[in-house]
């Protein structure tokens, strides 16, 4: 594998791109390919062997385009499909957002007093809870479903009175077990994050997975000896799965610089799901789903 490869990341919408512009700023000299599947968003709400079939695929897609390095920019893939793409694709290092979220809460934390915001399908799985126990078992954690938040943020409607109200709603059982800090457990929140600040006030810290997930994502380029030290410019490319104009004009406000290099890309065609067979490890390409 060579270090001028590009670091692939994907999520069902525009979410994942708080991991881009973290790269960005972390990793300014590496090119990165983005895929939003938002023919499918919101996972949150989906059954878990349709996101595993849907994680894999993309994970394929993306290395098939020289990824060298798999981030995978949503919470629910990161907690079902993270260990089923390490095995399929055990050349490519593949890693989520999970993990690197609860070591920073648990850094921060001053009472181990822990609030997850998450979709429901990732509060479904536990995933969160479990992991911020295995590293602190004396740890209290509250997890809170979000399902109104993706959508909001999909609809550029962040800093609408309606995601004030959400946040409210959201927020109120975290406040109550009064959680000190809180995990923003899906990738579209941090775009929330003003109005999730405003209900929490400034005793409350909000921990966005992005940032130590692109330090983990660094540190294992690193270690690896692929970090890209060419000097060039990078190439930023982008794929969607629905028309390009939304993904376009919300992309590039979230990124603040406009996003020029995107395709659209379509399942049955350039995009094939793949499914798990945990035994025997087998990958089947869907025509479409």
């Amino acid at each position: 594998m060579k270090s001028k490869g590009s670091i692939g990341v994907f999520d069902s919408g525009v979410g994942g791109l708080t991991v881009v512009k973290q790269i960005s700023q972390k990793l300014p000299r590496e090119n990165v390919i983005y895929l939003a599947d938002e023919a499918h968003v919101p996972y949150g709400e989906r059954h878990p062997y349709e996101i595993i079939s849907f994680a894999l695929g993309i994970t394929r897609f993306l290395i098939e385009r020289g990824a060298k390095l798999i981030v995978m920019g949503c919470n629910m893939s990161s907690a079902l499909a993270l260990s089923p793409a390490r095995k399929l694709f055990p050349d490519t290092p593949v890693i989520g957002v999970i993990e690197a979220g609860v070591r920073a809460a648990l850094r921060v934390s001053r009472d181990g007093k822990i609030g997850v915001l998450a979709t429901t399908g990732t509060v479904n799985t536990h995933a969160y809870r479990d992991a911020i126990l295995r590293l602190n078992p004396s740890a209290m954690v509250v997890e809170q479903a979000c399902p109104k938040f993706v959508p909001l943020v999909e609809a550029d409607m962040a800093d609408s009175e309606e995601a004030e109200s959400a946040a409210h709603e959201y927020m109120k059982p975290l406040l109550s077990a009064d959680c000190s800090t809180i995990i923003l457990g899906c990738t579209h929140y941090p775009f929330l994050a003003g109005a999730i600040s405003r209900v929490a006030g400034k005793h409350i810290t909000l921990i966005d997975p992005a940032e130590e997930t692109v330090v983990e994502a660094a540190n294992l380029l690193s270690s690896s000896k692929l970090l890209d030290f060419s000097g060039d410019e990078p190439s930023y490319i982008f794929f969607t799965t629905a028309k390009t104009e939304k993904f376009a004009d919300l992309g590039s406000k979230f990124l603040n610089r406009e996003i020029q290099n995107l395709v659209e890309v379509s399942w049955g065609k350039e995009l094939g799901a793949v499914e798990w067979q945990e035994k025997t490890v087998e990958q089947t390409t869907k025509s479409a789903l």
